[in-house]
């Protein structure tokens, strides 16, 4: 199994596309001194994966940084292993290169063909591997984690990368993931968290955080085969939805979800903090869930 150096089994996610570098760098490092292991992020419209996964690793001394995940559309093959080989080389243990196929909606948005999903990913870590030895020479590859879903994306998390990034899923599919893949590969789980006490103000951030992923074809599916039906696919989710794919309530509420997916086989849970917007600052309600984690 690839070698990954979490300082502890919790991390976290967040997409902070709306913040400067500058703060992201700074807040990184926060994150880092609460005791949290790793930061991952997304990449969708907002910064590019690899030029912020450098300047995270630069600003911070011990914290994983990783792609949650770096689309497989926004780069050939070739720019995503030499690029990732040159962090890895600089930073040994400390860079997760996290990828996906991403939602057909979104790449032919930005004028991009999506067709077959499994099979464009299994080509494009082909390619991947065929890069030379000289790139980078004597330096380890990074992990590689698939943001996989289905049963047969899992699989091929397996059988041509570390493990897998699961993303909007219960423990009991975190628990399915493990299952497939077996105890040597990496199972890196992603949990929304709201931490209020107020019932009505976590289902509204859950369901504010579901309204897009609702939307796509790749989370109904998934949702499905997670045992939930047509009528929690609502837009923005039902509230069983709602309250199974966000931790609500206090930081030992939120701790003890966070336990039920390493119970279930999770290497590491990185939780993401849902506020009124997306533009909200994590670092308070991080802080808080710190102890209860304990961190």
């Amino acid at each position: 199994m690839a070698q990954i150096n979490f300082s502890s089994r919790v991390g976290v996610w967040w997409t902070s596309d709306t913040w400067s570098i500058r703060d992201v760098r700074a807040r990184a490092r926060e994150i880092e001194e609460l005791g949290y292991g790793s930061l991952f992020y997304g990449e969708a419209f907002g910064k590019e994966s690899f030029t912020q996964a450098g300047a995270l690793l630069g600003a911070t001394e011990r914290l994983v940084v990783g792609t949650g995940i770096a689309n497989i559309h926004a780069r050939d093959a070739s720019a995503a292993e030499s690029g990732s080989r040159t962090l890895s080389a600089l930073y040994p243990g400390r860079f997760v290169l996290g990828l996906g196929v991403s939602h057909g909606p979104l790449v032919e948005h930005h004028a991009g063909t999506y067709a077959k999903p499994l099979a464009t990913m299994r080509e494009y870590l082909r390619r991947m591997d065929e890069m030379p030895e000289q790139v980078e020479p004597g330096a380890q590859r990074p992990a590689r984690l698939l943001a996989a879903l289905g049963p047969k994306m899992i699989e091929l998390s397996g059988t041509a990368g570390d493990g897998a990034h699961p993303y909007l899923v219960t423990p009991e599919q975190t628990a399915r993931t493990r299952e497939l893949l077996g105890p040597d590969k990496w199972v890196v789980s992603e949990q929304a968290v709201a931490l209020t006490t107020d019932r009505e103000t976590g289902l509204r951030r859950a369901h504010q955080h579901l309204h897009m992923y609702s939307q796509l074809p790749n989370y109904r599916k998934s949702w499905l085969r997670q045992g939930f039906d047509e009528s929690d696919l609502v837009i923005g989710g039902s509230d069983k939805l709602a309250e199974h794919m966000v931790a609500i309530g206090d930081a030992e509420a939120i701790a003890a979800h966070v336990r039920r997916h390493l119970d279930a086989g999770a290497d590491h849970v990185v939780i993401q903090v849902l506020g009124d917007n997306s533009a909200d600052d994590p670092l308070p309600a991080l802080r808080e869930i710190a102890p209860a984690l304990g961190l």
